[in-house]
């Protein structure tokens, strides 16, 4: 009887297909453009001046302007492994990562952020299945480093009064 019942179950309801590409995907979507759990990148610098990016709040944290430069480097570095093209070279100092932002390249700073997301998500579409299973532990850390990093953007913004709490999660 137990089991005529979930066979009713499953032939009255569609249960998607849980894939290694449907998790990455759907993770890197919310640390990107979809506001679910937490606001996403790009919430989280959509209507940030170059000035606002360069503040920082005198405890020696990073800028939010450091912070999105520091994502993209690791999400470019990573994207262009998995491409097996070539890499810029690095000293392996993380610090390098967050200093070379600056204030006049603010604009280009938020667009290469979106940019390297949206070919992440393009290759992610595109990739097998096979590849994705070598490759998603990387692709997961990648995700969560994301969503770390663009909390942190936040709490920069709402310490210097630039958040606005309707652009949050409710």
């Amino acid at each position: 009887m137990l089991w005529a019942g979930k066979w009713l179950i499953r032939n009255m309801y569609t249960i998607p297909t849980v894939t290694i590409k449907t998790v990455l995907l759907r993770q890197l979507k919310t640390t990107h453009t979809q506001k679910d759990w937490f606001v996403p990148a790009n919430i989280a610098v959509e209507g940030l001046t170059a000035k606002q990016a360069m503040w920082k709040d005198g405890s020696g944290n990073h800028s939010a302007g450091q912070l999105a430069t520091h994502l993209i480097f690791w999400n470019e570095r990573l994207l262009k492994i998995f491409r097996n093209e070539p890499k810029e070279k690095f000293s392996g100092n993380n610090d390098e990562t967050f200093n070379s932002f600056d204030e006049k390249t603010w604009d280009a700073t938020v667009k290469k952020l979106n940019e390297v997301l949206t070919s992440w998500e393009k290759e992610i579409k595109n990739a097998n299945d096979a590849r994705l299973y070598d490759w998603y532990e990387s692709i997961a850390n990648m995700n969560t480093h994301n969503a770390y990093h663009t909390g942190q953007i936040i709490f920069l913004r709402k310490l210097q009064g630039s958040w606005n709490p309707e652009k949050g999660v409710k």
